[in-house]
Formats: structure tokens, C-alpha cells, sequence
């Protein structure tokens, strides 16, 4: 599927395109991992979502990386943001550029707190974080796919120079384990999905996440985890007509 870059007219959409290959996203989110250690930053648990203040520089990079969403203007030049659990924990474990606690003047917990602190708070995050972070490495923008029945959406760089492409289901590889989300069990399903997602010009993409016989007990066992990608369409019946008939 080619980009559809945003513009209203051709010379618009050529100038967002343009954009994005002067600075890729691959560049935005070094430099933002380069901000955060420089800051030490480090955000506070709060629920199902993590917060972080941050300065107006790392405000900006977070943007354009498309993590998180902006709070609130805490102070001049502060700002709070909330990033997911899987955003949070990629900045954090992959990225090693955030540091989280579980509130104010409490230090912030190591890799295996925290990853068991968001197991407790989300199920199945071993599955959806897998996903996340295969996505993200290859350098896509990822995002809640709720508004169109699925688990996320993805875009090749910002959403405000290029549309979605991809809308995302997480399923599980494991016979002992096969339901993540529930979905994709029954071909109705099936068809209503990509359905609504042909409607809106995306593809479904589903990730088969293969947990190879480990557990989700440490994040170290991620590394051991498989993702098997494969795009499901539906069939149109003109493509394979004669154009002459």
C-alpha cells in the first residue's frame, strides 16, 4: 500500500512527503531519547497510564515522535504528559531513556517492578507490548486503534502529514493461550473488521505474537518472543475482471 500523504492539493501532499524524508521518524526519536537521559527524566504511575512534566524542547519532540498525549501547563515552560503503559514502558526498557516511580518521593522501580506492576494493571500486556515495540523498531507510528475496532493503528510518520495505513489486531501463537483480545474467532468477525477498515482506506494487519514456550514472568523473556506478521483484505471481484468485458 502506498502513503497517502495529507494536503489538499497534489502540490501540498509533495511538501509532506518532502517533510518526512528530510527528518524521519527514526531521527525525531533519537533525539528525543537523547533529551530524556540528558533531563533524567522520570514519570509517575498514575492508574493504567504514566505521567511525565517535561520542558517545553521535550514537549515539542514528543510530539513529533507522536507519543503520549500533552496534560496540562503545570508551571512556565512544564508541561504534564501521559503516555500509555506500552509507550512508557519502550521509553523506558528499550529506549533506556525514562525512569518511572509509583508516585512522588518514592524512587523509581528497576525493569522487573515495573514490568510486573504493569502486568498487574493490564492483561495480557506481554502480547500487546511485544507488538508495540515491533512496530515501533521499525520506525512506524504507533497508536489506540479503538475508534476503529481494533488494537492499533499505524502510521508511516506523523498523522498530520500522512494517513493511516494499517489497523492492528494482536492475536497469540500459543495453543494454550489463543485469546488475547477474543478477535478474529469467527469469520464474521472477520469480514466486519476488514470491512470497516477497507471503508476507511487501511488494511488489517495482524500480528501473531509466538511466546516459544516462555512465560511473561520478566521482560527479558521478551527478547525470546516471535511476531509473525500477515495483512488480511478483502477480496474485490473487479480486480480480477477484464477490463475489456
Amino acid at each position: 500500500m502506498a502513503p497517502r500523504w495529507k494536503g489538499k492539493d497534489a502540490k501540498s501532499k509533495k511538501d509532506a512527503e518532502a517533510e518526512a524524508l528530510k527528518e524521519p521518524m527514526s531521527k525525531i526519536v533519537s533525539q528525543l531519547q537523547s533529551s530524556l537521559v540528558q533531563s533524567n527524566a522520570c514519570g509517575s504511575l498514575s492508574d493504567s497510564s504514566v505521567h511525565i512534566a517535561v520542558q517545553a524542547e521535550q514537549l515539542d519532540l514528543l510530539d513529533k515522535a507522536y507519543f503520549g498525549q500533552p496534560v496540562r501547563n503545570v508551571a512556565k515552560d512544564m508541561y504534564w504528559f501521559q503516555l500509555t503503559l506500552e509507550e512508557a514502558f519502550y521509553l523506558c526498557y528499550s529506549l533506556k531513556c525514562l525512569k518511572i516511580n509509583r508516585g512522588a518521593d518514592t524512587s523509581p522501580l528497576n525493569d522487573e517492578e515495573l514490568w510486573h506492576c504493569f502486568n498487574s494493571k493490564k492483561q495480557a500486556i506481554s502480547f500487546y507490548y511485544k507488538a508495540y515495540s515491533h512496530l515501533r523498531m521499525k520506525n512506524w507510528v504507533v497508536r489506540s486503534g479503538a475508534q476503529y475496532g481494533v488494537d492499533f493503528i499505524v502510521y508511516r510518520h506523523h498523522p498530520a502529514r500522512v494517513h493511516s495505513e494499517y489497523g492492528v489486531l494482536v492475536r497469540s501463537k500459543d495453543n494454550d493461550d489463543d485469546d488475547v483480545n477474543g478477535r478474529l474467532r469467527v469469520w464474521s468477525d472477520v469480514q466486519c473488521t476488514t470491512r470497516l477498515l477497507g471503508s476507511v482506506a487501511k488494511t488489517l494487519l495482524v500480528l501473531y505474537v509466538n511466546k516459544n514456550g516462555h512465560s511473561d514472568g520478566s521482560p527479558l523473556y521478551l527478547e525470546n518472543y516471535a511476531v509473525e506478521e500477515r495483512t488480511i483484505s478483502r477480496w474485490s471481484l473487479e480486480q480480477c475482471r477484464e477490463r475489456s468485458l
